[in-house]
């Protein structure tokens, strides 16, 4: 008798899933050892990578950024790929990126803020956020440039977390939006004597500080996908690490990555269209006889079911769907994993944060329309009384608009939570309709102050903004991500919940069923395992630590079946 090559199958063509595929088929002798498929639900490889075209240019519907440079292993294919540089225009492609040296911050109702405003309350913000990521704590932070600033700030970070882990009932279940609003607070008590502004209509200095605040919270909301950063965990947050060097785009498009990785493989061996609808796995041998087909699993543990009607029959299968699916699919009436997956896993998977960003491009024209300043909005909070009442509710946690590169005419702007999930449910006309209304408040007379006797109102001429950015843009046609609303992925990235933390992320990169069971129970090794961004401890959330979980499965096979040079 013929022995059967074992038969591993990954679910999905992201790139958790096509870098476990590039792995184990370059490995030494995996061709002629295993039989090796990727089944994938939509008709396109890249999963929440998306490459799109816009107005001519190039922009990412998906994953944009390469989050820092150094040790990146997406920065390190881009470069051996040559996908840094294109005569194509591309999304940031002038290295603008998420945070501009020369922002124009303008006040609902068209107060321009001068950075003597905007500067220490973006300073405050950042220094908080730092401390909470642990990069103030200690001896770290002494050494610093400007070392006395941090230990100004500092001062208020540190009552921030007092006071908050008192009132939250200890730091474990703190969250990151607690403390920002703690340190905001501290700040305030020191500043208690600070001179009123004038000339800002209804902002008061406090009003501002405020809304100034709230903008660089709704930018993170946008950074992590939780829509509510009350829900986001303190402790988790130090744990989280950044690649050092720049920010970039890919010139080439993120696409060109996944590409790269999918190049080695044959063609069929990704097979497009394919969703799994079940999954039929044995945490005990005894379970073998009760599966459907009986003696038609005995040789292969696993077997699939797809929306087709068909099946397949895998002796390992590297899960690497989203989070969003995994919560989708242990709910009672889901029975995508048969039987149910261990309490361990389904807790974990309750317990992270998963939630939904979305971008929104827009195209304009008009006489200045390439002249679109990099735009952060300060608004009123939604219940005020001085807040435009037609400005739609869904555009007031909007921290910015701005060109997507500098002089172009497609604008780019980010939502989270209930706003972005309420864009993708809107008609193109009502987006232009609000957009156009939110641009209108803030951009056709925005007013430059004179005040010689105050460095933080503008000196000059009462010049509109609007005259040279506002007046004469018209928006002409959008395009839309919709993350939370797409079955095969039900929403964008991973988090650290408050009630979650790390160790939940580990749990979720377990493979079942667990080698100590697979030893006492007889049944066979490694049947199921997790791959994507949401199984990586320090780097969820990224497209790297989707690439490092699929590499990690992929030897951890490789590893079982003791293949040479892994």
């Amino acid at each position: 008798m013929v022995t059967k090559k074992p038969s591993i199958v990954i679910i999905g063509a992201g790139m958790a899933g096509l870098t476990a595929a590039n792995k184990l088929y370059s490995a030494t002798g995996f061709k002629d050892s295993f039989e090796l498929c990727v089944v994938e639900g939509g008709t396109r490889i890249g999963g929440r990578i998306n490459t799109s075209e816009f107005g001519g240019d190039r922009i990412e519907m998906g994953a944009t950024w390469i989050h820092g440079i150094g040790g990146s292993p997406v920065h390190k294919i881009a470069q051996e790929i040559h996908a840094l540089e294109s005569d194509q225009p591309w999304e940031c492609m002038d290295g603008v990126s998420e945070e501009p040296s020369q922002p124009t911050t303008i006040a609902e109702g068209g107060f321009e803020l001068n950075p003597s405003v905007v500067d220490p309350v973006t300073t405050l913000f950042k220094k908080l956020m730092a401390y909470a990521q642990g990069k103030l704590v200690g001896d770290s932070a002494a050494g610093c440039e400007g070392f006395e600033e941090i230990d100004y700030y500092t001062k208020f970070a540190a009552k921030a977390l007092k006071v908050s882990s008192t009132s939250n009932g200890g730091q474990e279940k703190l969250s990151v939006g607690s403390f920002l609003r703690q340190g905001l607070d501290a700040y305030w008590v020191s500043k208690k004597d600070q001179e009123e502004l004038k000339g800002y209509g209804n902002w008061s200095r406090k009003l501002l500080q405020d809304g100034i605040f709230a903008m660089h919270e709704n930018t993170q909301r946008t950074y992590t996908s939780a829509g509510d950063l009350l829900t986001l965990d303190y402790s988790a947050e130090s744990e989280y690490r950044m690649f050092p060097g720049d920010e970039i785009t890919i010139a080439k498009g993120y696409l060109s990555i996944i590409e790269s990785l999918a190049s080695v493989l044959p063609p069929g061996l990704v097979q497009l269209g394919r969703k799994v609808t079940r999954i039929e796995w044995q945490p005990e041998s005894d379970e073998v006889s009760g599966m459907e087909n009986g003696s038609a699993t005995a040789t292969r543990p696993v077997k699939l079911h797809f929306c087709d009607g068909s099946n397949m029959l895998a002796d390992h299968v590297i899960v690497t769907v989203s989070l969003g699916v995994l919560k989708a699919g242990i709910r009672e009436d889901s029975g995508m994993f048969n039987p149910p997956l261990p309490s361990f896993k389904l807790e974990a998977i309750s317990r992270l944060g998963y939630g939904v960003v979305n971008k929104l491009f827009l195209q304009v024209e008009g006489n200045d329309c390439n002249n679109f300043p990099y735009l952060q909005m300060v608004f009123h909070r939604p219940d005020s009384e001085f807040r435009h009442k037609k400005i739609p509710w869904w555009m007031r946690r909007t921290a910015s608009l701005c060109p997507i590169y500098s002089n172009s005419s497609v604008l780019l702007s980010w939502f989270a939570g209930k706003e972005a999930l309420e864009l993708e449910s809107l008609q193109d006309e009502e987006i232009i309709n609000g957009v156009s209304t939110t641009i209108s408040s803030f951009l056709p007379q925005p007013h430059k102050l004179v005040n010689s006797n105050s460095h933080e109102l503008c000196n000059g001429t009462a010049n509109r903004v609007g005259n040279s950015h506002g007046s004469e843009v018209k928006v002409t046609k959008i395009l839309k991500s919709k993350w939370a609303t797409d079955p095969l992925f039900l929403g964008s990235y991973s988090y650290v919940a408050v009630g979650s933390s790390g160790d939940d992320l580990d749990i979720m990169a377990e493979p079942l069923p667990k080698l100590s069971t697979c030893k006492s129970a007889g049944s066979p090794p490694l049947q199921i395992l997790f791959a994507g961004e949401a199984t990586h401890r320090t780097h969820y959330s990224t497209t790297h630590g989707a690439y490092f979980s699929g590499l990690r499965e992929a030897i951890r096979l490789l590893q079982h079946y003791q293949c040479i040079g892994v």
